[in-house]
């Protein structure tokens, strides 16, 4: 059984995929800056290691004896004074140099769909960087590419509460985001799979009209949407561009440019937005 390293385990998605590599019987060290928020008593499978990924002296030694080397490490809002330099890309590539030195068969990374055409972004910038330095190592590699994950998607139900939901141009615009569950068994896949790129999406494509009314009939209320011109949209942008720093303007710069263009990718597994806005509601 192949050894396992996860990185970011204690966040959104790395919860999911250490349940999953664990549910397949992969012995997992997890990669943490605090051990004591792993059940590591309960998981005889489950190790952690303590360490900053940033600081590449407090990782040394971090993948000896690892088979592959998983992460999901990156930054949506910046915080500690780290940029997303700092995280998605000088973190990974310290684990990278580290996975290199053990002598690891494999890296699989999480980035973010159509990341290459949209690299002009902050968020982008960093993750394109590292992917491309990955795939220039000798390790086996894969780049994983989700297009939104079912926690986004609450903020449609949180509009919906509110009484109005806002969307761009006209709400035609495509995406099947994915719940972390899901993405979570796509990722434990390529610990034995061999390929080098995937991009993962749910298994629902839905406008984004259709989004903001299935959230408005899930609290059983009628759907009330406006509808914003594209012209406010470009003016937020290049208000947010030139008056913020970038990490007030990242995660906003992001969000206005993916609400206005489909983000769809192959369709994967079997949770439905609908049974999540359920779950959310109750």
């Amino acid at each position: 059984m192949k050894q396992v390293l996860l990185a970011g385990a204690t966040g959104y998605l790395g919860g999911f995929l250490l349940k999953e590599l664990l549910s397949r019987g992969y012995p997992v060290r997890a990669l943490v800056r605090d051990g004591g928020r792993l059940e590591t008593d309960s998981n005889p499978g489950l190790e952690s290691f303590e360490g900053e990924i940033t600081r590449a002296q407090s990782i040394a030694g971090c993948c000896d004896n690892i088979d592959v080397v998983i992460s999901t490490v990156g930054i949506t809002r910046q915080k500690d004074g780290l940029t997303y330099l700092d995280v998605d890309y000088q973190a990974n590539l310290n684990l990278l140099r580290e996975a290199e030195r053990s002598g690891a068969q494999r890296f699989i990374y999480v980035s973010v769909l159509n990341g290459e055409t949209l690299r002009h972004l902050k968020i982008c910038e960093a993750k394109e960087r590292f992917t491309e330095t990955l795939r220039d190592s000798a390790l086996s590699s894969c780049v994983i590419r989700p297009n939104g994950f079912f926690s986004d998607m609450g903020e449609y139900l949180k509009m919906a509460r509110q009484g109005r939901a806002y969307l761009f141009g006209d709400g035609t615009w495509r995406a099947n985001p994915i719940h972390g569950a899901d993405l979570a068994e796509v990722c434990a896949d390529q610990v034995e799979g061999g390929q080098a790129e995937l991009n993962v999406g749910g298994p629902q494509t839905l406008t984004q009209k259709e989004i903001a009314e299935l959230a408005f009939a899930t609290l059983a209320k009628p759907a009330r949407i406006t509808y914003l011109p594209e012209w406010l949209r470009k003016g937020v942008l290049r208000i947010v561009r030139t008056c913020t720093p970038s990490k007030t303007y990242g995660p906003i710069e992001f969000f206005l440019t993916v609400m206005a263009m489909d983000m769809v990718a192959p369709e994967y597994g079997t949770r439905t937005l609908r049974g999540y806005f359920q779950e959310l509601a109750k």
